[in-house]
């Protein structure tokens, strides 16, 4: 397979079954085992976080819940995850990928994108070829390579082949092997999209790609453009190594109009603050480990106090819960002139590990309807449009939020 140099050459790079894989290089008894990593497997309770392949042949699929997973699989063997494990072997990995070039962007803890344009030792696809295989060897983990003009493409092509492909996809080749493939098959659309997709007739990505600008707006918002430029191959992103820096925490702080000691009124601020980082979170499909709670007083003394939860939240209430129980305990009851919270200790939705109990399961459930409406109104008309409701009573007249959006993102990159 040759490639010539025209353009950009992105490389989206995805570990398979990483937490899986990690396992069985540690412990090679482990290998061509059904295998999944889930948390709780004593009270079966949990969810599956990943699997091996031979998992999978059985019908075993991430979040499926273990009862399920086992009646499927009855010699599945299931191990709780070892984080630490992971974030080690996902260091020597892009420590890997940083031999090559600094041009390279971690997006979670098993996949990134590379730019070897400027690499001019060896053909691309020899060079691509001796990345695989160095993980492969060095660290005992397979992945997936896509090779691509631009990130998008990158990212599509690394799903095409699993595990250990090299699949290389020219924008030239998007109406023969991208346009035929279902609209739910493109990254950045879900199942929900998808639906409201094939109420209008778009059904593949070649009709997504053909898709009338007018309509794709009302029906998707500010989203309707930017995936119809994506089924035609089009994404102008750059590989940013320096975006680690950008999820470290989202926050929301607002500077009061009169200096206030009303404890309900800054405890109304405090869920008005907890709703915009909720929206943040959402938008992000982040969640947060951690919860901190910014005050300064009249004085314009200032302080700072945190905690971490068990389990990661991203829900207004939750926030705002932990919030309320910092804020009630540090606050001395002197007038406050600034208020803040602060998510910390962010996770990707899909990489959080959360035990899929009743109770966690119920109380999940009753957002979601809620959440979906607010969900629909943030993506056709932008984020900031609505707020979940307040208490009548609540509220301080003429406060504005100010935001303050770092990236968490893994730290050991940093």
């Amino acid at each position: 397979m040759v490639m010539a140099k025209r353009g950009r050459i992105i490389l989206h790079v995805d570990m398979n079954s990483f937490y899986a894989s990690v396992e069985i290089a540690h412990n090679p008894s482990l290998k061509g085992k059904p295998l999944a990593i889930a948390g709780n497997p004593e009270e079966r309770k949990g969810i599956i976080v990943t699997c091996s392949y031979e998992a999978r042949a059985f019908g075993v699929k991430t979040t499926m819940p273990i009862w399920e997973a086992k009646k499927l699989c009855p010699k599945l063997m299931i191990m709780r995850p070892d984080f630490d494990r992971y974030r080690q072997a996902s260091k020597a990995m892009f420590d890997i990928l940083r031999s090559y070039t600094s041009e390279v962007e971690p997006v979670s803890i098993d996949e990134g994108y590379m730019d070897i344009t400027e690499i001019e030792e060896e053909s691309p696809i020899d060079l691509i070829s001796t990345i695989q295989d160095r993980i492969l060897c060095e660290l005992g983990l397979p992945c997936s390579i896509g090779v691509a003009p631009n990130k998008f493409l990158a990212k599509m092509a690394s799903d095409m082949k699993k595990p250990l492909g090299i699949t290389v996809l020219r924008k030239r080749d998007v109406p023969s092997v991208m346009w035929p493939m279902p609209a739910q098959s493109m990254h950045g659309v879900g199942s929900k999209t998808a639906e409201k997709l094939k109420s209008i007739g778009i059904e593949t990505i070649g009709d997504l790609a053909s898709g009338e600008d007018i309509q794709l707006k009302a029906l998707l918002g500010i989203n309707g453009k930017r995936l119809k430029e994506r089924a035609n191959g089009v994404d102008d992103r750059k590989v940013d190594p320096d975006s680690i820096y950008d999820f470290k925490s989202v926050g929301n702080s607002t500077t009061l109009p009169t200096d206030v000691a009303n404890q309900s009124e800054l405890v109304s601020v405090l869920f008005k603050l907890s709703v915009k980082v909720s929206q943040r979170l959402k938008s992000k499909s982040m969640l947060a480990y951690g919860v901190s709670v910014m005050i300064r007083f009249k004085n314009r003394k200032t302080i700072t106090r945190s905690c971490l939860v068990k389990s990661p939240i991203h829900h207004a209430e939750d926030l705002q819960e932990v919030a309320k129980s910092l804020f009630l305990t540090h606050w001395d009851g002197s007038p406050i002139r600034l208020l803040g919270v602060t998510a910390q200790e962010l996770v990707e939705r899909k990489q959080a590990v959360k035990q899929l109990d009743l109770f966690t399961y119920e109380e999940d459930a009753k957002h979601e309807p809620i959440d979906r409406v607010l969900e629909q109104i943030e993506n056709k008309y932008g984020s900031g449009k609505l707020n979940r409701g307040m208490h009548k009573s609540g509220g301080v007249q003429g406060a504005s939020a100010e935001t303050s959006f770092s990236k968490d993102f893994l730290s050991d990159h940093k």
